[in-house]
């Protein structure tokens, strides 16, 4: 999943954004992303976003125009209709887990209902730190290195990913990446629900066809999407040098760069080239020029602002740049990761 499915298209992205999108399941896909967004299940995202954004003072980063009247009620409805689908999908997943409902307690009963229940907030622990990681160190890469860390293990950390010329953050993007698709595979199996249909044993009582609906896991993606991803990198946004300085960041560092280091994602750099050369794929440059070029031609890049100063939409994997040279390192590695 981590090679195929995510390191080999986005190295050639990172490269050949227009080729990329330049297609109908490109467009298909971002129709139906923007249907699971206006759906609202996930919108209990913007709450968490508007709570970090009080505390933190920072102002929502968003082109929209202020809601009123239907719009106002209609996107509130969704939040408070997504939080009682969370609250019913975290209820259920911890009936099952403590009932030893669950496919880890079917496959391994060695493994007690406490145990399940520790490792399904464990590994989401795992997959919030190392989402808020990836926020919290782009958001500090262009400060200067006295402003990166303010604690012994913010330095520390800074030190690791920052050494020579940035060499280790492509590599941390890697070993996150492989990291991230692990601990997922593992929540999804300690969430999903093993309850056969008619035996009386339905969760909450729910009717047969509901419980086979909840078998497949989806209640699991909904906790996941919100409580493990999305609101660890909202808060990385906002508090980025509170990530940095945790201890448990440096510890997840170390253990990303040993998995970069293994090699085990390597074949992606091979892949995206066979997949580049097979599809045509051109260099973006070679549709819109290069930075130079477009300056000369009253076509320069925007200057972003201080990506600090603000807060992302709830769902946001960009990280914005003034241009490719903003960061440092090889961008052939740094882009091979979603969003970069």
């Amino acid at each position: 999943t981590c090679i195929l499915g995510q390191l080999t298209t986005q190295v050639n992205a990172s490269h050949c954004m227009i080729d990329t999108i330049n297609n109908y399941f490109a467009l298909f896909t971002l129709y139906t992303t923007m249907v699971v967004e206006f759906s609202g299940i996930m919108h209990a995202s913007y709450l968490i976003q508007n709570i970090l954004s009080g505390i933190s003072g920072k102002p929502i980063m968003t082109n929209e125009e202020p809601r009123t009247g239907f719009t106002f009620a209609f996107f509130w409805g969704r939040v408070v209709m997504s939080v009682a689908i969370l609250s019913f999908c975290m209820a259920a997943t911890l009936v099952a887990l403590f009932n030893g409902q669950t496919s880890i307690s079917t496959k391994y009963p060695s493994i007690t209902p406490g145990i399940s229940v520790f490792l399904f907030f464990f590994f989401m622990a795992i997959v919030g730190m190392l989402e808020g990681m990836q926020i919290a160190f782009f958001a500090v890469a262009k400060l200067p290195a006295n402003e990166r860390g303010t604690s012994f293990f913010g330095r520390k950390t800074c030190e690791l990913l920052f050494k020579g010329n940035g060499e280790n953050l492509p590599g941390f993007m890697i070993g996150r990446q492989l990291t991230v698709v692990a601990s997922f595979f593992l929540v999804g199996s300690i969430t999903s629900m093993n309850i056969e249909p008619g035996t009386g044993e339905n969760i909450f009582g729910v009717s047969d066809s509901a419980q086979t609906f909840l078998n497949y896991g989806f209640q699991g993606a909904v906790i996941t999407t919100i409580l493990a991803s999305i609101s660890w990198q909202l808060a990385a946004s906002a508090f980025p040098i509170a990530f940095l300085n945790n201890p448990v960041t440096y510890i997840l560092l170390c253990v990303a760069l040993f998995l970069e280091f293994t090699g085990l994602c390597s074949g992606a750099w091979v892949l995206a080239r066979v997949l580049k050369t097979t599809l045509k794929y051109q260099y973006d440059e070679v549709y819109v020029g290069t930075p130079e070029e477009r300056a000369a031609n009253n076509h320069a890049d925007k200057a972003y602002g201080d990506d600090m100063g603000h807060l992302a939409g709830a769902g946001f994997r960009g990280y914005a740049c003034g241009s490719r040279d903003a960061l440092d390192g090889p961008i052939e590695e740094i882009a091979a990761d979603e969003g970069a």
